[in-house]
C-alpha cells in the first residue's frame, strides 16, 4: 500500500496508508479525540469524517467544541429538518438549506398552504424521533441524471442540482429515505445530535431576488449538549430584549415600511432628536480635529465611478444607473470618496496647504438584497460620517496617528470598548499603487 504524508496544525508530519480517513487519523491519535471528532479540514477545506485521503495534505481534526463543529451540527440538523417536513407534508418543495450565524434554516414551498409557526412543535417532534433513531446521514455523489430523477417535480431542487454539479456529479444525502441535494458537510449519523429547537418562520425570496417566488424559511438551532442549547436560547432572549428594532419601536425612534421601501428607515421625532445630537457631536469633534465639512450630491455621473473603480468592482452592490435620455447616466452614490476627490481637485493646491482634511455626513445608497435587510443594521440608504485627508509623504505617519486618536476619542465618549482597526491597501502586490496611495492621502470613517 502506498504511503502518504499527513501534516498536522503543529507542523508535525506523520506517514499513513493511502486512503486513510479523517476518523482513522483521529483514532490513531487517541480514542478520546475520535469521540470528540465530528469532521475534518483538508488544506483548510471542511470535509466529512469519512473523507478518504489519497495524497500529501495538511489536516485538522474538527471537534464538537469548535465553531466548525457547530456548523457541522447545524448542517446535519438542516438535513433532518428537511426529512421531517417531507414525512409530514409529502410533496413539499425545498429551496436552500444551510447554516447561519447561530443555527440552521430550510426554505420550503408548500403549494397548498403555508407552514405556520403553530406547526413547528410537530415538525420538531418528528426531528427528535429521527435523531433518536441514530440513523446514518449517508453521503454520496451521483450523476446529474440520477439527482434530477430523485427531485422530480421540485423546481427549486432541480435548479440546485444544476448549480451544484461538478464534473458531472452532484453531492446528495440520504436521510431516512429522503434524498436531499446538498454539498454541506454533515455528521456521519444523528447519534451525536442531542438538542434541537425550531425557532421561527419567515419569508425568503428564492435566490434572494424579489422577482422570484417567496418561500418560507424555517429557522432552528441545535447543539451537542442540552445545556448549550439552553444557553443559546437564553442568549437569544436577551438579544431580543436588546434588539435595536424592538427598542426603536418601543421608544418611537424609527420605522421601516416595506410598502413604501424596504431598507429605507423613517426617523420619527424622538429618533431624529437623537440622530441630530449625534451628528452635531461628530461635526464638532471633526472640526476640532481640523476637518473642513462639505456637502456633496447623492447623484454622480456614472463615469466618475468607472474612473474610481467602484463600478468595476462593486456594481452588484450599487443601484442601477439612471438614463437621463441624453447620453448622461447618473448613479446614486455608494461611497463618498469620488465626491471628496472632486472637492480637492476644484482648486489648484499648493503643498503648503497640506494636510487638507475634508469631511462630510454623506448620504449613501447600497443595493442590498431584501433578505439581508435588518432594521438599521442592513439598509439601502445610510449616512456615513466620512473623512479624507490629503497629505505630503512626510506627513503620513503623523496624520495616521491623528486619525486613530479621533476614532479612539469618539469610541471612548460613546463607551465603546470592543473595536479593532484595519489598514487596507489598494493592491498589496503592487508597490507602485501603494506609493501612489500614500502620496494621495488617507481616509477614515466612524461607524
Amino acid at each position: 500500500m502506498t504511503e502518504i504524508n499527513i501534516e498536522f496544525p503543529d507542523g508535525s508530519v506523520k506517514p499513513f496508508e493511502q486512503g486513510v480517513s479523517i476518523l482513522d487519523i483521529a483514532k490513531s491519535i487517541s480514542t478520546s479525540l475520535a469521540k470528540k471528532a465530528v469532521a475534518g479540514k483538508i488544506n483548510g477545506a471542511l470535509v466529512r469524517l469519512d473523507q478518504a485521503i489519497n495524497e500529501n495534505v495538511k489536516i485538522e481534526i474538527v471537534t464538537k467544541d469548535s465553531e466548525d463543529g457547530n456548523i457541522v451540527n447545524w448542517n446535519s440538523a438542516a438535513l433532518v429538518l428537511t426529512s421531517a417536513i417531507e414525512s409530514i407534508y409529502p410533496g413539499v418543495h425545498f429551496g436552500e438549506i444551510g447554516n447561519g450565524e447561530h443555527g440552521f434554516y430550510v426554505d420550503t414551498d408548500k403549494v397548498d398552504q403555508q407552514i405556520s409557526i403553530d406547526q413547528l412543535p410537530a415538525i420538531e417532534d418528528k426531528m427528535k424521533d429521527i435523531i433518536k433513531s441514530k440513523i446514518s446521514l449517508k453521503h454520496s455523489e451521483i450523476s446529474v441524471e440520477e439527482a434530477l430523477a430523485s427531485v422530480d417535480g421540485d423546481p427549486y431542487q432541480a435548479k440546485i442540482v444544476k448549480r451544484n454539479e461538478k464534473n458531472g456529479k452532484v453531492s446528495v444525502y440520504d436521510v431516512d429515505g429522503k434524498i436531499i441535494v446538498s454539498d454541506n458537510v454533515a455528521l456521519l449519523s444523528t447519534s451525536d445530535m442531542k438538542a434541537v429547537k425550531l425557532l421561527s418562520v419567515a419569508g425568503a425570496y428564492w435566490e434572494g431576488k424579489s422577482s422570484n417566488p417567496m418561500l418560507q424559511r424555517i429557522y432552528g438551532t441545535s447543539f451537542y449538549k442540552q445545556k448549550d442549547l439552553e444557553a443559546e436560547l437564553e442568549r437569544q432572549k436577551e438579544a431580543h430584549e436588546r434588539d435595536h428594532r424592538v427598542i426603536g419601536n418601543n421608544l418611537d425612534l424609527f420605522f421601516v415600511d416595506p410598502k413604501v421601501g424596504a431598507g429605507l428607515p423613517y426617523w420619527m421625532p424622538n429618533g431624529a432628536t437623537i440622530r441630530r445630537s449625534i451628528e452635531r457631536y461628530i461635526i464638532d469633534k471633526e472640526v476640532k480635529h481640523g476637518y473642513q465639512h462639505v456637502y456633496t450630491p447623492v447623484l454622480m455621473n456614472l463615469d466618475a465611478y468607472k474612473t474610481s473603480g467602484h463600478w468595476q468592482h462593486y456594481r452588484e452592490d450599487m443601484f442601477p444607473p439612471m438614463d437621463m435620455g441624453d447620453g448622461e447616466m447618473l448613479e446614486l452614490r455608494p461611497m463618498n470618496c469620488p465626491s471628496h476627490i472632486q472637492v480637492y481637485k476644484h482648486h489648484i493646491r499648493s503643498y503648503r496647504e497640506l494636510p487638507i482634511r475634508i469631511a462630510e455626513l454623506g448620504m449613501m445608497h447600497r443595493y442590498e438584497k431584501s433578505g439581508a435587510l435588518s432594521g438599521l443594521q442592513r439598509v439601502r440608504e445610510m449616512t456615513l460620517n466620512d473623512g479624507h485627508t490629503f497629505v505630503a509623504p512626510d506627513q503620513i505617519q503623523a496624520e495616521f496617528k491623528k486619525v486613530l486618536q479621533l476614532m479612539v476619542e469618539v469610541y471612548r465618549d460613546f463607551n465603546i470598548t470592543d473595536y479593532t482597526f484595519r489598514l487596507s491597501y489598494r493592491d498589496p502586490a503592487n508597490t507602485e499603487s501603494i506609493l501612489t496611495m500614500m502620496k494621495c492621502g488617507t481616509s477614515h470613517n466612524l461607524c
